[in-house]
């Protein structure tokens, strides 16, 4: 073959250099679960760190929600259409006593359906046995009462049974949840002392809501106060229900009926609003508690970012190694955000799923509606997948700037 044969002889192409592979979304989420899957104790404990954050979250807000969801229950079972009328404070310093009959006279204003009273008797002690000091009062009070004040107030016999006509008038003595507990009387057919005498325990109350100070007292027929007791038959509390579209109305003119002779005397209450200001201090709480928590998934936040940076710099051979086999910067980025997200969003995971047993197991044993939060589970997941992006951002960008050569030379 002459020279100028093979001077036009035909060249062969050039091998062109490897591209940047593409990887699809599977492969994507397999190269970045290759760290997770080749140290499985390590991902554990870093993702441990973002469960607990999430897990006191979920658990708070779930507990919170079921206790909320059981005070708006009793609000609407108890009814908020109830007014207390109790003695205020005169201009020398001292109670200012309401009339005999105020009782009835609340009785008379329209929308009101109902209206009792209680009346403490001062100088009075409730004991176990006369051989107790009578200054141990351990905060139990006696008052006499009526007897439609159960009625009234939305109270409930828990054992034994309620004054009726005929008990009314005799030494007995119903008492308050809290009072029974002090006194260590747990059911009826026990004596108690009052005064000078023994009183025969006839019932004793479950809690009551919008009346917490009966919970405390021993409660004596009206009758019987007036006759054992040397009660006066001047009531010190009046507890009245209205239509609820007249609490307002009735309010207004409530003082004044019930002491027209000295209407600024008068104190008139709304026993709901306690409750009421009682789900607003839940809710404060709930708020405290849920920054604490987002306090420890920022902390596991942390421990992500740090459990990525040293598997960064565990495998700078295996980074080396990919870019040199064609493997692109933004790959190795997204290779190692994907793993972060990944850690992150497991512990997101077994957070939520642990603060829904801590709810659940502990709205059942308050015997409260469980209500799941849906907001803290949604927003717990999400917050631990952009808590996993940000720890990763560094640590995923360090990885891709890493040269091939100084890569595969480390090793």
């Amino acid at each position: 073959m002459t020279t100028r044969d093979h001077d036009t002889a035909p060249r062969p192409a050039p091998v062109p250099l490897p591209g940047t592979a593409r990887l699809g979304p599977v492969d994507v989420v397999r190269v970045g679960l290759l760290g997770v899957r080749g140290r499985p104790m390590r991902a554990v404990l870093s993702g441990l760190g973002i469960a607990i954050g999430i897990a006191a979250m979920v658990a708070v807000l779930g507990i919170g929600t079921a206790s909320q969801a059981r005070l708006m229950d009793q609000i609407r079972s108890l009814g908020t259409n109830m007014l207390s009328v109790g003695p205020g404070d005169s201009m020398f310093g001292g109670k200012v006593p309401l009339p005999e009959d105020a009782v009835d006279m609340v009785r008379r204003i329209g929308p009101v359906t109902s209206a009792s009273a209680t009346a403490q008797l001062d100088g009075r002690s409730v004991r176990r046995t006369d051989r107790i000091d009578p200054r141990e009062t351990k905060g139990i009070t006696v008052a006499a009462t009526r007897e439609d004040l159960l009625d009234t107030i939305g109270g409930r016999v828990a054992k034994g049974q309620w004054f009726n006509a005929a008990t009314s008038r005799y030494p007995t003595v119903v008492l308050g949840s809290r009072a029974a507990e002090l006194l260590g009387v747990d059911g009826p057919n026990r004596q108690v002392w009052i005064g000078e005498r023994w009183f025969t325990v006839i019932g004793v109350l479950a809690p009551v809501p919008l009346a917490p100070e009966v919970d405390l007292s021993a409660l004596v027929g009206w009758s019987a106060a007036r006759e054992v007791l040397g009660f006066d038959g001047h009531p010190t509390r009046i507890y009245e229900r209205s239509a609820e579209d007249a609490v307002d109305d009735v309010r207004n003119v409530l003082a004044a009926t019930a002491n027209p002779a000295d209407p600024a005397g008068v104190k008139v209450s709304r026993p709901s609003d306690a409750l009421e200001a009682q789900l607003a201090a839940k809710n404060t709480f709930t708020g405290l508690f849920v920054g604490l928590g987002a306090v420890a998934l920022l902390v596991g936040g942390v421990g992500v970012a740090n459990t990525m940076v040293i598997s960064v710099l565990e495998r700078r051979q295996e980074i080396g190694l990919r870019r040199a086999l064609g493997a692109g910067r933004g790959q190795i980025r997204l290779q190692f955000l994907t793993e972060a997200v990944t850690l992150s969003g497991m512990g997101g995971i077994a957070g939520v799923l642990l603060g829904l047993i801590v709810t659940s197991a502990y709205a059942h044993a308050q015997g409260w509606p469980l209500v799941l939060p849906w907001p803290a589970i949604l927003g717990g997941v999400a917050a631990s997948v952009a808590i996993g992006a940000l720890a990763g951002l560094y640590p995923a960008g360090r990885a891709a700037r890493l040269p091939p050569t100084e890569a595969l030379s480390s090793g």
